[in-house]
């Protein structure tokens, strides 16, 4: 299928990319399987509730089994009353991680590629290079690029990039290796260097 291509001197020409990868069917469930997977294998258990034992109380029974009407209660942890222990704490150890097999990750990123793809969301360049360190230098190269939410994939990020790039709140640079779902979705536009398309196809393909 073919895809738009700017060179260096800004002009528009058509480049010809990998159905499998750009033009497949896009499969929406597999894709949210894939970001929830990603977003609960980002998360860390670092929640700490405590149980009946852990909670600061008194091992005195509150009143006496029989006859005062109430129900029996015999310690102040129990968690029905206020101040007690949790049924079930949560503990810093909880694992939220999701597996999701090579096979289904690589179908889901097609599927995201091929609908921005569709929604004309990916640019392929030729390559992006900076002669100087200079944010300045840097956001008036992406505004060429019609979009201020850009995720940049290189092939390979110079030091010059790099610096470049990092202060510019709505941009991220990437190599090809590191690429998510969530990112692809976030950022409004996916420039791509034409060497990284090459890459993309034998990781994906």
């Amino acid at each position: 299928m073919d895809i738009k291509l700017l060179d260096n001197q800004d002009q528009a020409s058509i480049m010809n990319v990998s159905d499998l990868v750009f033009g497949s069917e896009v499969n929406e469930s597999l894709i949210h399987q894939i970001v929830v997977a990603f977003q609960a294998n980002a998360r860390s258990g670092n929640r700490a509730q405590k149980d009946r034992a852990s909670v600061k109380h008194s091992t005195k029974k509150p009143w006496r089994q029989k006859g005062t009407g109430r129900a029996r209660a015999g310690m102040t942890s129990s968690p029905l009353w206020r101040g007690g222990g949790r049924i079930f704490p949560n503990s810093p150890e909880e694992n939220f991680s999701q597996k999701i097999n090579k096979k289904m990750y690589r179908a889901g990123i097609r599927s995201i590629l091929s609908q921005l793809v569709k929604e004309d969301r990916i640019l392929v360049i030729d390559s992006l290079k900076l002669d100087s360190p200079k944010t300045k230098e840097a956001a008036l190269k992406i505004k060429n690029f019609g979009s201020e939410s850009i995720l940049i994939i290189l092939d390979e990020i110079d030091e010059n990039i790099y610096l470049a790039t990092r202060n510019l709140s709505h941009v991220a640079v990437i190599e090809p290796h590191y690429i998510d779902p969530l990112s692809l979705i976030h950022y409004k536009k996916i420039v791509i260097a034409k060497s990284a398309v090459n890459q993309l196809e034998e990781m994906f393909g």
